[in-house]
């Protein structure tokens, strides 16, 4: 078979999404929320211990599609970065 590597990749993908997606579909049916992540729960812990932050933020966005906006800028320009030093050290390394 020539494309069985392919094959079979794309099938343990398609059977990946499939587990994730019943395991969602189980989550939610029992009417928690799916994928809360710790942080909420972190922030919780940590508010209950009575800890009072020693500074406030100076600013802070206002929505938080605002705030995705800023981390997925921050995240792209990051990645420009990256592949160029990437890049420029592998463009170096042939010509030498």
């Amino acid at each position: 078979m020539k494309y069985g590597l392919e094959v079979l990749v794309a099938l343990i993908i398609i059977v990946f999404a499939a587990v994730f997606l019943v395991q969602d579909a189980a989550i939610r049916a029992s009417g928690e929320e799916a994928w809360g992540g710790a942080d909420g729960e972190a922030a919780d812990l940590i508010e209950a211990s009575g800890y009072e932050p020693w500074v406030e933020p100076f600013w802070a966005p206002p929505s938080g599609e605002v705030e995705s906006l800023l981390f997925a800028l921050q995240a792209a320009i990051g990645a420009v970065i990256i592949g160029y030093v990437f890049g420029y050290w592998r463009g170096s390394r042939k010509t030498a």
